[in-house]
């Protein structure tokens, strides 16, 4: 299974900016009807591209203590779950011959509790393989810090106690 980045089909930035937000998003929501018309969807998994399968899938099972659903490695495709079924988004990892991109437009943030957390778990992820971004768009008062996987893939590590 191979796949790419569909290609844009409009510029962002020729469109106008957004009205300000006036009510909450819950009130939003029930006057536009999503409440009751989210139908049966649910997120299943996020997929990663990668070029290299067998990196991401050391990486990413380390990283998450995840292991591949039911045993099964493809070539070119895997399915990583947390382990003895405990909750937790699925990851999937598929061979793709797309390059990682410096600011993508989807990203994996996980979660680590407070300042003391984060700081331990950064320095965990990058032994294992990540290595430190030097993002440009951190705000004054971060609380986040961008990693990227062996791979490329930009994901954050989140102070949840920040605020």
């Amino acid at each position: 299974m191979r796949w790419a980045t569909p290609a844009v089909l409009f510029d962002v930035r020729a469109m106008p900016a957004p009205a300000p937000v006036s009510k909450p998003v819950s009130a939003w929501a029930s006057d536009v009807g999503l409440c009751e018309d989210r139908g049966m969807l649910s997120i299943g998994t996020v997929v990663l591209g990668v070029a290299d399968l067998r990196r991401a899938l050391d990486f990413w099972s380390r990283a998450l203590g995840y292991v591949p659903r039911a045993g099964e490695v493809e070539d070119d495709w895997v399915v990583l779950v947390p382990p003895d079924g405990g909750p937790g988004a699925r990851l999937a990892l598929g061979l793709s011959e797309t390059p990682a991109r410096e600011h993508p437009r989807v990203h994996l943030d996980l979660y680590a509790g407070d300042a003391a957390d984060q700081a331990a778990e950064v320095e965990r992820l990058v032994s294992l393989g990540a290595q430190h971004v030097d993002w440009d768009l951190y705000p004054d008062d971060a609380d986040f810090v961008v990693l990227a996987d062996p791979e490329g893939n930009r994901f954050c590590v989140i102070d949840t106690g920040h605020h």
